[in-house]
Parts: C-alpha cells; structure tokens; sequence
C-alpha cells in the first residue's frame, strides 16, 4: 500500500495567506529551515493505479498537479481521474471545501459519517456534485468498509470508522451550548484504520484529536503506522505568538509536548511508523533548526511534508 501525503499543514496551509508570524515569514522568504505545505491531505492506493482521498482541502487543485499519480493517464480519455473516492473525517472547511473543485462531472465516490454527510446536505452548494455521478456513501461507526468507485468496484482500500475526541466544525459551533462543547455530537471527528484489500498492511489517519484515551491507546498499540495531529507544539502557542486567541484545546487539537502531550502519550506502544501532520503555521517544528523539531525527531517521530510517500 502505498500512503501519499498531499497536505501537511493545518487549515490556512503554511505559509498562511494573512500571517506575518516568524514562521510563515522565514517560509515566506524562502530561508533553508522551512518547507511550505498546503493543507490537510493524504493519498492511498493499493495498486498504483486506483487513488482515494482522505480529506479534501481547498489546495487540492494545487496538491494534484505536483503529484502524477492523481493527475490523467496520459493515454487515457479526454477527461478522467484516478480518484475513485474521497473520505472525510470531518467537516471542518480545511477537509471539505476542496469537493467543490471535484465538480467537472467526473464519477468518484464520498465517505463519510452521517454526521458529515448531513452538512453536506444542509449546504447547497455541494449540489454543484451531480448525485447522480459523485455519489455520497454514510461510513457507520466502528466498522469496517469495503470502498468502492462510483461504479461499484472495490479499489483495494478497506477502512475502519472509529471516533476520537474532537470537536463540531468551527461553522457549526452553538456558542450557547459552550460548556457542552458547543454541539460537539459522535461522529463530528473519526479516525481511521487504512487497510490493503488483503488486510496484510494497515495505517492510521488520525489528522483532528483532541486527546488521547485509553480505548484508543490500546487501538494503535503496536501499530505499523500512525498518521497523527501534529497542530500545535504547546496548548497556549497561538496565543503566545499574539496572532489567535483560543488554545489548542479550545480547536479540538492536543498538543505535542509535555506530560499531556501526544508525544508522551504515544510514546510506549510500539507503533513502528509515527508521523505528524495537520501542522498549524504556528508550530515551531516546522522550524528544521528549533529544538523543537529536534525534540519530535529524537522522539523517533518524522514530521510530514508535501509529497512524503510511505510504503507498507
């Protein structure tokens, strides 16, 4: 199976289009320590030749023309795609809003929970995806899904729904339900088991966390590769840097570091591949010079970037 990451960064890409922070300025000017990296996104296929999306970004035009294997066969028809289905882990506009520049009639399918699926249906523009071509197919939780074409064929993909602390999509917020985690319902935020039709290689995808317990502690123990919510370093880092004013658990995200961080947390269960991606603009280990990026290596993490490929 092979597993591309076509967005690493968190909503507003990096560097992020209004952000004068030392970290989208250093990117910004082209200095050696820093990669930009457009938003969320991740590519696999079990064939090379059949691709389903994870999350679909609003840099997705950009994220398929640097990357071939998403791109039309060159001896193929006038028009087509690889793409045979999109899977989304939840609502957020970073994970969606990238639909909506799949609407040139090509047949593919989208996943999602019922959840998800309702605030697709609830705003009209996605009806620019004809029903009757892009097809929308519910992912119950806690199970396994065969994923299939627009036509019924299997892709060779297999992926099992389970939900994870999160929180409701930022538009969706019922600030007067503030305590209650403003309407946050099962099925806002999911995480994935990512299996070859066979079953004999499997990933994790895991871009929205809000905190690690112990049922999904014992998931990911010893598994062969962890794709895993890298947003923030420190909980406050937003605030800290005086350019946001909500922490990272306020987004839906945990931190990295620290006692109560992911890096902690993951730290002992024997997962081989461990991989962070959905990095926000302000994470310092974007920085390849800070200590922080040296830190998440040594901790025997990889940070991800545009293009990283992983095979399994």
């Amino acid at each position: 199976m092979r597993l591309t990451v076509i967005g690493s960064a968190a909503g507003g890409g990096f560097p992020q289009w209004n952000c004068n922070y030392r970290l989208s300025r250093g990117a910004r000017n082209g200095e050696a320590n820093f990669r930009a990296r457009t938003q969320s996104s991740l590519a696999a296929s079990a064939n090379g030749r059949d691709w389903v999306l994870f999350n679909a970004s609003p840099d997705i035009r950009q994220q398929i023309a640097v990357t071939p294997e998403l791109q039309p066969r060159a001896d193929g028809p006038l028009r087509s795609t690889p793409i045979r289905a999109v899977i989304l882990t939840n609502a957020d506009v970073d994970h969606i809003a990238g639909l909506l520049s799949l609407r040139e009639r090509e047949p593919f399918a989208i996943y999602a929970t019922g959840r998800v699926l309702d605030v697709l249906e609830s705003n009209s523009i996605f009806n620019v995806l004809d029903r009757e071509i892009v097809e929308r197919r519910e992912l119950p939780l806690g199970e396994s899904t065969d994923i299939l074409d627009a036509q019924g064929n299997r892709v060779g993909i297999t992926v099992e729904t389970f939900a994870v602390p999160g929180k409701v999509a930022l538009f969706l917020e019922d600030k007067s339900k503030a305590s209650e985690g403003f309407g946050t319902m099962t099925g806002d935020t999911i995480g994935l088991r990512i299996a070859s039709g066979d079953g004999a290689t499997t990933a994790f995808y895991i871009p929205g966390c809000a905190g690690i317990d112990a049922p999904l502690r014992e998931r990911l123990s010893a598994a062969e590769c962890l794709f895993f919510d890298g947003t923030v370093y420190t909980d406050d880092e937003m605030i800290a840097a005086g350019v946001g004013t909500k922490t990272g658990a306020r987004m839906g995200h945990m931190y990295i570091s620290g006692e109560g961080g992911s890096l902690a947390a993951l730290a002992d269960l024997g997962i081989r591949k461990r991989i962070y991606v959905h990095i926000n603009n302000t994470n310092p280990i974007l920085d390849a010079a800070s200590p922080e990026h040296a830190a998440v290596v040594a901790a025997g993490w990889k940070i991800a970037f545009d293009g990283m490929e992983v095979r399994l």
